[in-house]
């Protein structure tokens, strides 16, 4: 890569918001897939990708959407898959996919039956701490979209169980607790064939998040590279200095690719605002700079 090439990137990201980790109502987020295309537009970004987790409800539906009413954005096809590895939950993004292709749908249907058999052993775990009907109150709270941890929190705060979602985490749904029920996942390597297969970029999300020592985040890198992975996220959420500079250092050894994104939920005082604007790459690579062209929809993933 020359010095000219890489001015180009840094300058391509310089000015212009990005945003490929975001969530709508289709599964845990609080914006329907039409406001958050909405909020996006207002906050002029150019690339944006919809990645909700083992779904492609918001994405399909947010590009529709778009279709009918235009803007200088590029609209990327998304999911965030859920899978096992070394007997950890992993989040790993899928950018750019091919929403009708076999393989990613077989993937999407068979997550659809393990969110409802896990929906299943949360309610069971947590009537055994005396929280009855929480099966039948996070099926409610999620509608159409599929069943996860933050609507079982929605409905233990409804019923003033908790005093809000933070400590339904905190005490029963988190890492570690009576409601983290991880064996119904599929394993890593599977979830990086789906979305390869369909065509996509495969990125391993907010790799910091699953407090892994440095030797076994490494490990985790080089599985994922093995299975197909190819980008790694250094940006999602709020991060501070040195956790941004220790991701930058690892996609750089490893010879990964680079994605952002605000993995943005909903609007709230300790979650950051749709959009991420990334400097100083140096020799790094964007993912973004696959889709940098003119503004577009990106209907079923294909370019």
């Amino acid at each position: 890569m020359t010095a000219a090439d890489i001015d180009l990137i840094v300058q391509s990201v310089e000015f212009v918001l990005i945003d490929f980790h975001t969530h709508t109502t289709a599964s845990d987020g609080a914006l329907s897939p039409e406001q958050l295309v909405d909020r996006a537009l207002q906050r002029d970004l150019r690339l944006f990708a919809i990645t909700d987790h083992d779904t492609m409800a918001g994405y399909q539906a947010a590009a529709e959407y778009y279709t009918r009413i235009g803007g200088e954005m590029t609209l990327l096809a998304g999911i965030e898959f859920s899978c096992r590895w070394s007997g950890l939950t992993v989040h790993v993004v899928g950018l750019g996919v091919n929403c009708n292709h076999p393989a990613l749908q077989d993937g999407i249907d068979r997550l659809t039956r393990a969110r409802l058999d896990r929906a299943t052993v949360i309610a069971e775990r947590l009537s055994q701490r005396g929280f009855c009907g929480a099966l039948q109150g996070a099926l409610e709270a999620a509608g159409s979209s599929q069943p996860g941890r933050p609507h079982f929190a929605a409905w233990m705060v409804e019923q003033g169980h908790v005093k809000d979602m933070p400590q339904a985490f905190d005490r029963y749904l988190g890492q570690g607790k009576v409601g983290d029920v991880k064996a119904f996942w599929p394993e890593l390597a599977e979830v990086v064939a789906w979305i390869v297969a369909a065509g996509g970029v495969a990125v391993l999300a907010h790799p910091l998040k699953y407090r892994l020592t440095r030797s076994k985040l490494r490990r985790l890198v080089a599985d994922f590279q093995d299975a197909g992975g190819t980008a790694i996220e250094i940006l999602s959420g709020y991060q501070t200095p040195d956790q941004s500079r220790q991701l930058r250092t690892l996609a750089q050894e490893c010879g990964l690719e680079v994605s952002a994104g605000s993995d943005f939920h909903r609007d709230s005082s300790w979650g950051p605002d749709l959009g991420v604007e990334l400097r100083h790459l140096g020799e790094l690579c964007g993912v973004w700079e696959r889709w940098s062209g003119p503004p577009s929809c990106l209907p079923g993933g294909q370019p």
